[in-house]
C-alpha cells in the first residue's frame, strides 16, 4: 500500500476560542481532497432541515456531523466556495505547489468559525504541526 500524500479536516472554533474536529481523511492525490472538501461544504451548507445524500462510498470516507448555523453567511460562504470553479482551480494549484488549501467561514450571530482545509504531507513537516498550525482559530 502506498503512502498517503493529503490530508484535509474541517474543524469549528468558537468566539471564546473551544475548538472542535469534526472530521478528516487521508487520500492519495490532492483532486480526492477537493472532491471530499467541497462535499462537506455542500453537506454543511445544505443540512439544515433538508434530507443529506447517503454518506460517501468512495474511499470509507466518513461525512463530518452537521452544524447549527444562525444566520445565513456562512451557508452561503461554503455554497459559494464549492460552486466556484475558479475558486476550485486555486485550492488544486495551491495543493500542487506544496501549499494548503483553506476556507474558513463565520457564524457572526455565534462567532462560530468553520474551517476547511487540505494539504499535503510531506516529510519535512510533522503532520500534526500542520494541523495545529492550518487548523488554530483566526
Amino acid at each position: 500500500m502506498r503512502d498517503l500524500d493529503y490530508v484535509a479536516a474541517v474543524t469549528a472554533t468558537t468566539g471564546g476560542g473551544g475548538a472542535l474536529w469534526l472530521g478528516g481523511i487521508a487520500v492519495p492525490n490532492r483532486r480526492l481532497v477537493l472532491r471530499w472538501l467541497r462535499r462537506q461544504a455542500l453537506r454543511l451548507a445544505d443540512g439544515h432541515g433538508r434530507d443529506l445524500p447517503p454518506a460517501s462510498p468512495w474511499l470509507r470516507a466518513r461525512d463530518v456531523p452537521q452544524i447549527i448555523f444562525h444566520g445565513s453567511d456562512a451557508p452561503e460562504g461554503l455554497r459559494a466556495w464549492a460552486g466556484d470553479e475558479g475558486r476550485q482551480a486555486e485550492a488544486i494549484g495551491a495543493l500542487e505547489s506544496g501549499r494548503p488549501a483553506l476556507l474558513t467561514v463565520v457564524d457572526p450571530a455565534v462567532g462560530l468559525h468553520v474551517t476547511l482545509a487540505g494539504w499535503p504531507v510531506g516529510p519535512d513537516r510533522p503532520l500534526a504541526t500542520r494541523v495545529r498550525h492550518l487548523c488554530s482559530p483566526p
